[in-house]
């Protein structure tokens, strides 16, 4: 619509008017809102205790200066790692990487910011990449798409209120949308960024990158001492509470989890909390099924004559395909290691301690066996205790149990109190943690239109004016670092994508 009013002769005058009263520009991709409402605000920030703003930039002016040169280094690891893997022709794991690859972009900040922002998180440090589309969930771009916007703001506001304590004139702020991403900007007078000393362009151009890590740094202490937070009216430690299990879930289903559950064992693993529940998932998950004790009256009473083939990937199944109460199980006696039975599974296992070996289920000098589930590779049978209701008995591949049911460590202490609250700030903090971190990473490397070239630019003239005395001469040493680190930043991102696209 707006091409359309753009080319239209008879409205074009008027609608370029209205745009311009509100303060809005739109293009193909891309519109911005700037105003002049916040000014007084940012003022008001920028005049308060000056002695303590002094020392508070002076901070972010030596974090800066120690991030460009920080970001240089863990983009060369990063690089190196990825060039490993490639060569060796083994990846590790993504987890194992420096730096996650995110396909996203950042817009140019009027005067200060510059590129920097539409590429925010191109090399995102957070166990995941979060792509919108891709892998993040529907149910998470509230958390995503508010971080960002909130990164931005404090970003912004950083440099603003860094600008108006050095005497640059503050001629507004404002919000962009860029293709789907939000961002935010503040427009400075760049004939008083020019005039003012490097030392006081440092405080400004480093003060973006400051307020990102103080951002990640508070919102890391609230997910810390989130416990502390609320205990007043939710408590920890007891078990992980289930407050979502998918629809296609495997625990979905009458004997299954549901809603307000709590979890407080897996098969022998005890869960205290939701990280109890996921490092006992990966622990089964590494390592043999387990088995349990049966008695030899027992095993005897309950197993019954069944047909013993192999299946594709070398294990056995003993029972029919059609049973979905029955499961095959394998032991050995004296005589013979390899005994197959099939057996009711709920039976076997309620009231049964888990076991290794046979030695472990002697008991009274009676004798016992340690049946053990015969499964295909990767898939476990998980004994899942959520009191007071019967046990779930869970025959998949654990990660499947992990990513279908969601879970928190808080319980409430009323009912009224909503059990989605404190993973909401749980998540919240995390997206913020891992958004601002990238931001103040990213905008830190001395890299072409973001703000590391400023700082670089900044720090070369308060540095090297002694040592190189032309000024021409001090520009092309910046200019040759800058080109460095452009194409040490394009190589992770372009050799990152690769490593995307090709898993």
């Amino acid at each position: 619509s707006s091409v359309v009013l753009q080319s239209s002769n008879s409205l074009k005058a008027s609608y370029e008017d209205w745009l311009l009263t509100y303060g809005l520009s739109i293009s193909p991709f891309h519109m911005r809102w700037q105003t002049a409402l916040f000014n007084r605000q940012f003022y008001n920030w920028g005049r308060w205790k000056p002695r303590f703003l002094y020392l508070w930039f002076n901070i972010g002016m030596v974090f800066g200066i120690v991030a460009m040169f920080g970001s240089v280094i863990l983009l060369g690891k990063t690089l190196m790692q990825t060039l490993t893997q490639m060569l060796t022709e083994a990846p590790k794991a993504q987890n194992d990487r420096m730096l996650q690859v995110v396909v996203s972009f950042r817009g140019r900040m009027i005067c200060v910011c510059t590129l920097g922002f539409f590429l925010c998180f191109v090399l995102l440090p957070c166990p995941h990449q979060q792509v919108p589309g891709v892998n993040l969930p529907v149910s998470q771009l509230t958390y995503f798409f508010s971080a960002i916007l909130i990164s931005g703001v404090v970003h912004e506001v950083g440099h603003g209120v860094a600008a108006i304590r050095e005497q640059v004139r503050f001629n507004g702020f404002g919000i962009f949308i860029f293709i789907v991403y939000p961002g935010a900007f503040v427009d400075l007078f760049t004939t008083h960024l020019q005039l003012i000393s490097p030392v006081q362009q440092l405080r400004i151009f480093c003060a973006g990158v400051w307020h990102n890590f103080v951002l990640g740094v508070a919102s890391f202490m609230v997910l810390f001492l989130l416990p502390a937070i609320l205990f007043p009216f939710y408590y920890t430690g007891v078990g992980a509470l289930v407050t979502e299990v998918a629809e296609d879930s495997p625990a979905n289903g009458p004997r299954g989890l549901f809603v307000g559950d709590l979890v407080t064992n897996l098969q022998d693993c005890p869960v205290y909390s939701v990280e109890d529940w996921n490092s006992c998932l990966g622990d089964i998950s590494e390592k043999s099924q387990v088995g349990y004790c049966v008695s030899a009256a027992t095993l005897q009473q309950l197993s019954f004559p069944a047909r013993v083939y192999r299946r594709l990937d070398g294990t056995v199944e003993c029972c029919s395909n059609n049973s979905l109460t029955d499961i095959c199980f394998s032991y050995s006696n004296d005589l013979d290691s390899h005994l197959y039975a099939c057996l009711p599974a709920r039976k076997v296992i309620e009231a049964s301690k888990v076991c290794r070996t046979n030695m472990d289920c002697q008991k009274d000098l009676l004798p016992g066996f340690c049946v053990t589930p015969s499964l295909e590779n990767q898939t476990r049978l998980i004994r899942v205790k959520h009191p007071p209701h019967i046990d779930m008995l869970y025959v998949g591949h654990p990660m499947h149990l992990q990513y279908t049911v969601s879970l928190s460590s808080f319980v409430p202490r009323q009912n009224f109190l909503s059990i989605d609250l404190p993973v909401v700030i749980e998540t919240f903090c995390k997206y913020l943690i891992s958004l601002s971190g990238a931001l103040a990473v990213i905008n830190a490397v001395p890299c072409f239109a973001l703000d590391g070239q400023w700082i670089l630019n900044s720090f070369l003239e308060a540095t090297l004016s002694s040592l190189i005395v032309e000024k021409q001469n001090r520009e092309l040493v910046g200019f040759l670092i800058l080109l460095a680190g452009s194409a040490l930043l394009a190589a992770n991102v372009a050799l990152g994508l690769w490593m995307v696209t090709a898993r």
